[in-house]
């Protein structure tokens, strides 16, 4: 299947005379997203190429560069569909583009769900695999003539999850998505101290506008994205203080992730398990270091505070 050019009308964001949304369905809720379109004067480039501009077959223009600002499955439907164009993603994450076996050790699922994940990934994500795909680092500055776009590592999310600096004072977020969802740091490729320290990093940026891949979309002016960053980012906080109150008596990482600190009751998803289980355990290490918390058994923990 090729790329062809597409008419999106009015969901084709303008923000300015060279930067573009592609907003996805719902806002761009998942298995969707927000995808960033750059028209430079040598080159253009898209930036997370969504499942729904895939079921649209393509973007207005030609795309020369295609940017997945992360190994997941999510921000990569369409690296099959350019086929012409280079894929880049940051260097720690590019196993999981260059192959379904790198894009699963990412998310370290049991072998239980590990098989029907691959399918989904596959048949109702489109994922195909880019060996040809090329690494960046922090600070790589893509030239696309007379624009430039900048990468920020911001790591915690994935190993590789960058953000991007845009000439014209755009930023894309990616997954530092400002939802009430919080931060979401469940896979064996997360780390919650990286997570945290990537939104104070990210605090410090200043634009015009910033965009994330899933439901808020575009954000305009710093002051507004400040303030939702930060409500954003208390909800590690949150989490932090509600298992340690569930700590007051000995428990299990199993336990723990019984009672689900990310996800609510009602939610019946593969993985929510071993997100919980991911999310507890990152949570534990962290009390554990603080002396918030002892192992008052093998494998049982509780409350010190």
């Amino acid at each position: 299947m090729s790329a062809k050019i597409t008419e999106w009308g009015p969901n084709e964001r303008h923000l300015t005379d060279r930067v573009s949304v592609l907003m996805g369905e719902n806002s761009g809720a998942y298995p969707s997203g927000n995808s960033v379109l750059i028209r430079g004067t040598s080159e253009s480039m898209l930036i997370d190429p969504s499942l729904t501009v895939y079921e649209n077959g393509g973007a207005p223009i030609m795309v020369d560069a295609v940017v997945n600002s992360h190994g997941h499955e999510d921000h990569m439907p369409c690296n099959g569909l350019f086929a012409n164009a280079r894929v880049h993603v940051h260097a720690e994450d590019l196993p999981a583009v260059q192959s379904l076996d790198g894009l699963m050790d990412v998310f370290g699922f049991p072998e239980h769900i590990a098989a029907d994940q691959r399918i989904f990934f596959e048949e109702e994500m489109h994922y195909t695999p880019r060996p040809d795909a090329e690494g960046f680092t922090d600070g790589h500055v893509f030239d696309l003539g007379e624009l430039t776009v900048t990468a920020m590592h911001l790591p915690g999310h994935t190993r590789g999850h960058s953000g991007f600096h845009i000439d014209g004072g755009v930023f894309f977020l990616s997954d530092i998505d400002l939802t009430g969802f919080g931060p979401y740091y469940g896979d064996v490729w997360s780390d919650l101290d990286q997570f945290e320290q990537s939104l104070i990093d990210v605090r410090e940026v200043e634009a015009d506008y910033y965009v994330t891949f899933h439901q808020k979309g575009i954000i305009e002016g710093r002051e507004l994205f400040v303030s939702m960053l930060d409500k954003f980012h208390g909800v590690i906080g949150r989490r932090h203080g509600e298992m340690l109150e569930f700590l007051a008596e000995p428990r299990t990482v199993a336990e723990m992730a019984a009672r689900r600190f990310v996800y609510r009751p009602h939610v019946d998803i593969p993985f929510v398990e071993t997100v919980e289980t991911r999310t507890a355990e990152l949570h534990i290490q962290r009390m554990l270091t603080r002396g918030e918390a002892t192992e008052v058994d093998p494998g049982r923990y509780q409350s010190a505070v």
